[in-house]
């Protein structure tokens, strides 16, 4: 089990979640042994390179940077968690260097990047397996169809109470908790279950970018149900459990090894980073994103999330190695 090393007053993010390692000694010690990682290879760097987007990826965001940062003391990274689709605003704007998504970026999110002259790739930076989560007491859906959960969350949908779903389950009410409307997983659950992104029902919790409201709400209360990211619920298995998903292939639990292997369907993805050809002039944003997929094993373990696979870290390098050489830029949604 993949475990993280954030605790859960971390995970509380502000809107602006600086990340700083200013330990000088430390870094000393740890930066350039390792040529590869694009992070350390004895050159000094300075500067800010800043993040901001989706608060899925932003755990993982953080790891980097800290990683980063012990090797770099001169660089410091921020990292914002506006939600995917507010990251993508300030991104298009030219306010920060690489945007944070847990989605691909869409057609009218790419045509304001175009209109202000900028440039990115979409560099895939994990994998996930978004996952439903019950109350631990809850010993009745242990596993839910594709259809169970859209007679649940569809647009215009009564239901209440969890014999609505199917006969078999009690007379329990339901109590609903999802992210808002500017989170790239709300975008992606939409999309999966509902099959079309954005149509939801509307009288739920809606807890925003804070994907802990989700554990809290769901862990209080015997009938609840959300969803979010695998790393909020792998950190969190000691207050909520996970529903398993039939995809139309039997019924599957979120994992590490059901999302790298793809049998993690409707809910697996895949997460990105976003770096603007503008930014990647810079060293020290090169050096990070660099440093992001060499060292994204240690990275995603840190952070408790799902790591990329070989063939992933290198088609995300040649990405990053594209758009460098001025080859790449403005990969849009599929």
């Amino acid at each position: 089990m993949l475990k993280n090393r954030y605790t859960m007053k971390n995970r509380a993010l502000m809107s602006l979640a600086v990340v700083a390692v200013g330990l000088g000694g430390l870094a000393a010690g740890c930066g350039g042994d390792d040529e590869g990682s694009g992070g350390g290879g004895g050159e000094a760097r300075s500067g800010t390179i800043t993040l901001d987007g989706s608060s899925t990826v932003a755990p993982l965001s953080e790891s980097a940077a800290e990683l980063f940062q012990q090797e770099n003391p001169g660089v410091r990274v921020t990292v914002g968690t506006s939600g995917t689709g507010g990251g993508f605003e300030k991104f298009c704007r030219g306010e920060t260097d690489i945007s944070n998504a847990s989605r691909p970026i869409d057609d009218e999110e790419a045509a304001a990047c175009e209109g202000n002259g900028i440039a990115f790739e979409q560099v895939s930076v994990a994998n996930d397996a978004l996952s439903v989560i019950v109350n631990p007491e809850n010993d009745w859906a242990q596993c839910l169809t594709v259809e169970q959960l859209n007679t649940i969350w569809d647009r215009g949908s009564n239901v209440d109470n969890w014999s609505q779903v199917d006969p078999s389950f009690p007379d329990e009410p339901l109590e609903l908790f999802g992210p808002g409307t500017d989170s790239g997983t709300f975008d992606y659950f939409t999309d999966a279950i509902n099959g079309e992104e954005g149509v939801q029902r509307t009288d739920y919790n809606n807890i925003g970018e804070d994907d802990n409201a989700a554990v809290t709400g769901v862990a209080g209360n015997r009938g609840a149900m959300g969803y979010l990211g695998y790393s909020f619920f792998a950190e969190n298995t000691d207050k909520v459990k996970a529903v398993e998903i039939d995809g139309g292939q039997g019924c599957v639990a979120p994992s590490p090894e059901a999302a790298q292997d793809g049998s993690y369907t409707p809910l697996g993805r895949q997460l990105f980073i976003y770096p603007s050809d503008k930014a990647l002039a810079k060293p020290e944003v090169q050096a990070f994103v660099e440093f992001y997929i060499n060292e994204n094993d240690a990275i995603a373990e840190r952070a408790g999330i799902i790591p990329l696979n070989d063939e992933q870290k290198q088609e995300a390098l040649d990405k990053v190695a594209s758009l460098v050489g001025g080859g790449g830029g403005t990969e849009t949604a599929e």
